[in-house]
């Protein structure tokens, strides 16, 4: 096979450049020199700097002619698996939760369900107090949008004004246009930047950077990797919140990381309000308040099963979410201390589809948890799976509260 110098090369680049003025033009011929010099290249070391050569201008046609790539042609492939998205940011698994050991409350009082609203308008679970808030599409679904100007208020709609028991859990994404986690605050009935609100439990203040709880002055400052996601450099991307309050004692999750914990609140939580400053469009999706908390180890000796809310999957698919991973760490560790627990797990749905669907989804499901387990460390023979589908409801299914509630995962002693 005849072999091409480095001088060939040049020139012929220089040739194509005089000939093809606009970048589309030279881009698609060098595109197609390359390709046949590619399926052409000899068998040979012979010529090596040439094919080298050549191997670096082709790397940057497939890597779409970004020249400011680092030397290594995989790094860039490899950067882009790990983050998932365009914007850089590393999309969270089932590993990067490994450690996540927030557990939501057992009873859902109040699930945000926006997938009936029609976009442009309030989303009618909520009262807005100040400012202006929409439904919108977003990644393929309905959101809250809250609209860049004044500052924003808003809170669920619930029958009393005053709802809150005192041991509760708070769930929700939330992303906006010039940061990951910005100017966001979230109040138990009293406004973290007023003062009063005697008998009140303190707010939660949101930057990018830390966390405080406002009143007591607590501060949890980010870990590095979570700042790096939630700057400048990360616009409009998701980022998951969990806050769990039992008394005086409160923890506050941002993605997989616990930022803030705390034994010395005081007051009472009234309601839960969610207050954004508008500096510029944000979004909030999957808002969930559930009472109460789960202790395992006292359920597993005292009652036969144990109901888990915290385990979720993406709609309509057996597919683990990480956040679900708090609540599998719980049943892993109990097994892992007790070696004589075997469990069936139990896949439960609301009745929102075909009956038969539901039915083989939530074998699906469980599935999917005895996998994780067992990939975990759990012999598989300590677990078997069944599916129920909408079969066995323990609470309504005519409210979003109490489909949320049937939803889920059951370990049954066996």
């Amino acid at each position: 096979m005849k072999k091409i110098s480095f001088l060939t090369v040049a020139t012929m680049l220089g040739i194509i450049l005089s000939t093809y003025s606009s970048r589309a033009q030279f881009m698609k011929r060098l595109g197609q020199t390359i390709k046949n010099k590619v399926e052409n290249r000899a068998d040979t070391r012979t010529g090596e700097a040439t094919d080298k050569a050549m191997d670096k201008v082709e790397n940057g046609i497939k890597g779409g002619g970004n020249h400011n790539s680092s030397n290594n042609p995989n790094d860039e492939a490899q950067a882009s698996a790990a983050t998932g998205n365009n914007n850089g940011s590393v999309q969270p698994t089932l590993t990067t939760y490994k450690n996540y050991d927030f557990v939501p409350g057992d009873t859902v009082i109040f699930a945000s369900n926006l997938s009936d609203e029609q976009t442009g308008e309030i989303p009618s679970q909520f009262t807005l107090i100040e400012g202006q808030m929409d439904v919108q599409d977003v990644d393929g679904e309905h959101v809250i949008r809250t609209v860049k100007g004044a500052t924003i208020t808003f809170t669920p709609r619930m029958s009393t004004a005053n709802y809150m028991p005192d041991q509760f859990t708070v769930e929700f994404d939330i992303k906006n246009q010039a940061w990951g986690l910005n100017h966001f605050n979230i109040d138990f009935g009293h406004r973290v930047y007023y003062s009063g609100g005697e008998g009140i439990l303190p707010g939660i203040r949101f930057t990018d950077e830390d966390v405080t709880w406002s009143d007591i002055k607590v501060t949890g400052p980010f870990p590095e990797p979570l700042k790096k996601m939630t700057g400048s450099e990360h616009p409009m991307t998701w980022h998951h919140v969990a806050i769990a309050i039992n008394k005086n004692q409160g923890k506050v999750y941002i993605d997989e990381y616990r930022v803030i914990n705390v034994n010395n609140l005081s007051g009472k939580p009234n309601n839960v309000t969610f207050n954004i400053n508008g500096y510029e469009d944000s979004y909030i999706k999957n808002i969930r308040i559930a009472a109460g908390g789960i202790d395992i180890y006292k359920k597993v000796t005292t009652e036969s099963k144990i109901i888990m809310h915290g385990i979720l999957f993406d709609i309509d698919k057996a597919t683990l979410k990480p956040e679900s991973m708090g609540s599998i760490n719980q049943i892993f560790n109990l097994m892992q201390k007790d070696p004589s627990l075997k469990f069936e797990i139990g896949g439960h749905t609301d009745n929102t589809g075909n009956a038969d669907h539901n039915l083989t989804l939530s074998q699906q499901r469980a599935d999917a948890v005895k996998e994780q387990l067992v990939k975990m460390g759990i012999d598989a023979s300590r677990l078997t799976t069944k599916g129920y589908g909408d079969t066995k409801p323990i609470d309504t299914n005519d409210t979003p509260e109490g489909r949320a509630n049937n939803r889920r995962v059951e370990f049954i002693k066996i």
